[in-house]
């Protein structure tokens, strides 16, 4: 048996893995929102099953791979730049997902087909129960990078490697995509080259998961403490002030975000071998 064929299986169950412990997920939320826990409890507490699932059908992959996983998740090539960098980009990315949304409402690409919508804009910052929003950073931000990252750039993105760094990129991102809503298939398709291209780039997981990270928490205080509502009625459509100025701002946090992509925080490398 050659080293590509191991290989190969063992992707087809990390893949396998993957969805059944998003499926066991899904059947916890709907169990969970069943039963009468609130809704805003219910989709991070039903990730709790996610870790040991995983653990539980990818324990002989682990046990064959140790040593790549314990390369993946070494701090040795974690420096404060890294980490700045890897921050700011998260910090890009969640601003560009903004101003797209921005521009797509001024422009009308973007409507509220409910005629009693508020037009505003109407904004306000209010956060959830403190014990919501400990619960949103502790699933999102913490185990949810950690564990998407070294599945999807860790070992598929690594097992892909052989196929050049732009298939490989593409396929992780491409699954990576297919595993969040279907409303999100846009950003999450375009983080993961990010994330990809990150990981790729700096030899080590912990450049991608600090960046998933800081967009993960950016999203928790969309979610949890942000309010507002913007419905311009048709009239006023296109906004044009508005349109212009978020892609303008789209347009300077997508440059910044390739010069922190390509700057020469660890080195154009490729990522580590099975």
């Amino acid at each position: 048996m050659t080293a590509a064929q191991p290989a190969r299986t063992h992707l087809i169950a990390v893949i396998l893995a993957t969805v059944a412990a998003l499926i066991g997920r899904a059947w916890l939320q709907v169990n969970l929102l069943a039963s009468g826990v609130q809704k805003v409890y219910a989709a991070d507490l039903s990730y709790l099953i996610v870790p040991p699932i995983l653990f539980v059908l990818l324990l002989p992959v682990m046990r064959r791979h140790k040593s790549l996983i314990c390369d993946l998740l070494s701090p040795r090539r974690l420096t404060v730049r890294l980490v700045l960098d890897a921050m700011a980009i998260g910090v890009l990315l969640r601003l560009s997902a903004w101003c797209q949304l921005i521009a797509g409402i001024s422009f009308g690409f973007y409507k509220n087909g409910d005629p009693d919508a508020v037009i505003g804009p109407v904004f306000s910052f209010n956060c959830s129960a403190p014990q919501v929003v400990l619960l949103g950073i502790a699933v999102m931000v913490v185990m949810v990078p950690l564990i998407e990252e070294l599945i999807h750039r860790g070992l598929i993105q690594t097992w892909l490697a052989g196929r050049g760094p732009i298939v490989a990129i593409a396929l992780s991102s491409l699954f990576f995509m297919l595993v969040h809503k279907q409303s999100a298939w846009g950003f999450a398709f375009l983080a993961g080259l990010v994330f990809g291209f990150q990981f790729w780039r700096a030899r080590t997981i912990w450049f991608s998961v600090i960046t998933h990270a800081t967009v993960n928490g950016l999203i928790q205080i969309d979610w949890r403490c942000i309010h507002g509502q913007w419905n311009p009625q048709a009239s006023q459509v296109p906004v044009w002030g508005a349109g212009i100025m978020s892609i303008l701002v789209l347009l300077l946090a997508g440059f910044a975000l390739m010069r922190l992509l390509f700057a020469k925080t660890a080195g154009a490398q490729s990522a580590p071998r099975p």
